[in-house]
């Protein structure tokens, strides 16, 4: 049996009743071929480096396992012939460097015990006060000498 990594994309537009039934189909026809599925990682949608099929995004799997080389030609004719899947990627794990590397990954994905990963990433939006602008108010000079009495009556009220 040889080791493999499987990177898979299917489209953005499905819901996600319809992106878990790809994702049954795609495993269902593995373990009928005898595949050994170790760890299945689901990394959620993500943006894709270019743009593939006018998608910009594509919700991502990767799935490690272990299998024979002559079952491994079905999975990828699968992969191919399935519509929803707008990329795939498979690699084989051959020498023991590669094979222990392997072993390394299948146990970090394991252990890792995400969240489920949501179909739109988090945006954290800060709120902030604004300060009104504090108006300045035009005080009037202060004068030491006195107001000239309007009239004559006034003159004479300040004089006493």
């Amino acid at each position: 049996m040889k080791h493999y990594e499987l990177l898979f994309v299917i489209k953005p537009t499905l819901t996600e009743e319809e992106t878990k039934a790809k994702f049954d189909f795609i495993k269902d026809v593995m373990e009928k071929n005898n595949c050994e599925i170790k760890v299945v990682k689901d990394m959620g949608v993500r943006k894709l480096a270019y743009e593939i099929e006018k998608f910009e995004r594509g919700h991502y799997f990767v799935v490690y396992y272990t299998t024979t080389p002559s079952s491994l030609e079905e999975i990828l004719r699968n992969l191919r012939l399935t519509e929803e899947i707008i990329r795939f990627l498979n690699v084989k794990f051959d020498k023991k460097k590669e094979i222990v590397q392997w072993d390394k990954l299948v146990k970090a994905a394991s252990e890792k015990k995400e969240e489920k990963p949501t179909r739109t990433p988090k945006v954290e939006e800060k709120v902030v006060q604004e300060k009104e602008p504090e108006v300045a108010q035009e005080k009037e000079p202060e004068t030491t000498q006195e107001k000239a009495p309007e009239t004559t009556q006034d003159a004479v009220k300040n004089a006493e």
